[in-house]
């Protein structure tokens, strides 16, 4: 269930949600969105994901979409690119602070690290690592199970398990600090 555009406005007043070419954002009822957030247009957001401060969720010349459980951290900037270029994220995401994140996709139980960049038609491959300052530039794919690093993003190494279980510690805990936030203002 997402929530009207009126309940949108009076559950996060602090929050700016814009509709452009009269498409409004649509956010999961159970979703957190932090003061300073700005999500416009053609964005969908799925159930349990939290949105930080100051972040900017940009749908407006392509669509975006963010599955359950994801986390967007604070700062980020998400945006798309005309002609068919839309943002995926998956389910499970962990998205960190001041990352942008264009018109590419990101798949299911993925990390992209703080201050780093995924650009036009790049894919983060399920389970994979995009590292802290990474620039995975346009139309690179990493593969499953792998850390990349670098500018521009080159493959590390295989994720060992120590690593899986860091990502599944990572939305697991942004989930349950989203819903802690979205209590205190309920």
């Amino acid at each position: 269930m997402y929530l009207s555009y009126d309940d949108l406005k009076n559950k996060f007043p602090t929050a700016h949600f814009l509709p452009y070419n009269n498409i409004y954002p649509k956010i999961a009822h159970d979703a957190f969105i932090a003061d300073g957030a700005v999500i416009i247009g053609d964005v969908v957001i799925e159930s349990k994901c939290s949105i930080w401060f100051n972040t900017t969720i940009r749908g407006d010349v392509d669509y975006i979409r963010i599955g359950a459980n994801t986390n967007i951290q604070d700062g980020c900037v998400i945006h798309v690119a005309t002609n068919g270029n839309g943002t995926l994220i998956g389910e499970r995401v962990t998205v960190g602070h001041m990352a942008l994140i264009h018109a590419c996709h990101i798949d299911n139980d993925a990390f992209v690290g703080m201050k780093s960049c995924a650009m036009d038609f790049s894919h983060v491959k399920k389970q994979s690592i995009l590292a802290t300052g990474a620039l995975l530039t346009i139309g690179k794919v990493t593969e499953e199970m792998t850390i990349y690093s670098g500018s521009p993003a080159k493959k590390m190494r295989d994720l060992k398990q120590k690593d899986c279980d860091r990502l599944a510690w990572s939305w697991q805990n942004y989930v349950e600090l989203g819903q802690k936030y979205l209590k205190e203002i309920s």
